[in-house]
């Protein structure tokens, strides 16, 4: 095992999950639904806490697991986004049961395309984008339009197992996010960061 893997191994085991959060990986297992790690999780919790987010969005509920680290970092209220209405039903219960108090989770079943154009322009401090590879660029799109100054969009993901860091890997989902970083890299209104935890997060700030 090289000293990267071993790092990463690390930082993935120094996270200790509770109850709660586990149920909601054990959930996502059964449904084969990509979820964010446990250091990755940790990470959102520390990034929302750090930039006093109060409002987000989530794209990509699966079975609550992300949703409950962000939930962790304060007063937010959360609209989470996602197509699979089975999976919401047992996030739902487990925001519930995290002490999330009604109102303050929004949970809406439909695509992210349909869902966004919908929401207030500038009125978010982060949006979470863990959705459809396929669909990230224009969910980023979208981000940027309802994300206030200095919010924050974050693409859980982006590395894609690797495969991103890797010119021979073609595959779409994999050219898609590849195409998505060097975009979000380049763009002048955005202050952008790859960081390898998990499956890779690109964090960007909009001056």
């Amino acid at each position: 095992m090289s000293d990267r893997t071993l790092a990463w191994t690390y930082a993935e085991d120094a996270v200790i999950e509770g109850d709660i959060t586990r149920a909601a990986r054990a959930t996502a297992a059964e449904f084969s639904i990509r979820c964010v790690s446990p250091a990755c999780g940790n990470f959102l919790t520390v990034l929302a806490a750090c930039a006093k987010v109060t409002n987000a969005v989530e794209i990509g509920t699966g079975s609550g697991v992300s949703g409950l680290y962000l939930l962790r970092a304060g007063d937010i209220h959360l609209t989470t986004i996602d197509v699979e209405s089975e999976a919401q039903h047992v996030a739902r219960s487990l925001f519930a049961r995290a002490g999330a108090r009604p109102g303050k989770v929004r949970i809406i079943n439909g695509r992210s395309a349909d869902i966004l154009p919908r929401l207030a322009a500038h009125s978010y401090d982060m949006v979470l984008v863990d959705g459809d590879p396929l669909e990230a660029a224009g969910d980023c799109e979208e981000a940027l339009r309802i994300l206030r100054p200095g919010g924050l969009l974050v693409v859980a993901g982006a590395l894609q197992g690797g495969k991103v860091a890797d010119p021979a890997r073609r595959e779409e989902p994999v050219v898609a996010i590849r195409h998505l970083i060097k975009a979000l890299m380049q763009a002048e209104e955005l202050d952008t960061s790859l960081v390898p935890l998990g499956d890779g997060v690109l964090v960007c700030r909009l001056r």
